[in-house]
């Protein structure tokens, strides 16, 4: 949140962006039951986690998340965004939109009910085939969803390792790692940067995807 508000307060013409996606983004933290236990068991607020499977940092983070990863293009890149023509909304790309929109929660939804997969490999698959989508349906936007894949990756990964530092011992005390690969990079396991990397790709397009807006120079 210290990241989310520096951003909002340093570039007012995000401001509209940024809060639409943050509200929406925030439900997105009542999954939480679906990763506890499964893939980690985090301490939280009147042990909420631990009792319910629900918890008031879930919102927050991905409150935080939602905001961050739809402008860190934009704090970075002089753009401003601009309406779609009539034109340009009938592109023969375009009618696959609603289905390009959709196809993280089909993705999620269908593997999660079909497969004994740890929840967060299915959430990882539904972002990568949704910015894939987006990337079919808006290619003006490519740049934006590589980069931002990207930047939130680097962003993402400062933020965990001064976790790391500032709490020696927390991955291995929190994560459920004998559920996932194993593998940790620097300390930090591979799905959480899968999880970076796919989120920042699809967050960073979401907006201009689904409010029919483009970005210029």
């Amino acid at each position: 949140m210290v990241i989310w508000t520096v951003f909002y307060f340093m570039k007012p013409s995000v401001r509209k962006q940024m809060l639409r996606m943050s509200f929406f983004t925030a439900p997105l933290g009542l999954t939480e039951p679906l990763f506890v236990p499964e893939y980690w068991n985090p301490p939280s607020l009147f042990d909420l986690a631990q009792r319910t499977g629900f918890d008031i940092e879930s919102l927050i983070f991905c409150f935080a998340i939602g905001g961050i990863g739809t402008v860190l293009y934009e704090m970075i890149t002089p753009v401003r965004h601009v309406a779609m023509s009539h034109q340009e909304r009938h592109d023969p790309r375009h009618r696959f939109h609603l289905l390009a929109l959709t196809s993280p929660v089909l993705v999620f939804v269908t593997l999660i009910l079909v497969t004994s997969w740890n929840p967060i490999y299915p959430g990882i698959m539904a972002m990568f085939i949704g910015a894939i989508a987006s990337l079919f349906c808006r290619p003006d936007l490519k740049w934006k969803i590589w980069v931002g894949g990207g930047i939130f990756l680097a962003l993402y990964f400062m933020f965990f390792k001064l976790l790391d530092v500032a709490y020696p011992g927390y991955v291995d005390k929190v994560w459920t790692l004998r559920a996932l690969s194993g593998v940790l990079l620097a300390g930090i396991p591979l799905e959480e940067y899968l999880f970076a990397f796919t989120f920042g790709m699809m967050w960073s397009s979401l907006y201009e995807h689904m409010s029919w807006q483009k970005i210029v120079l």
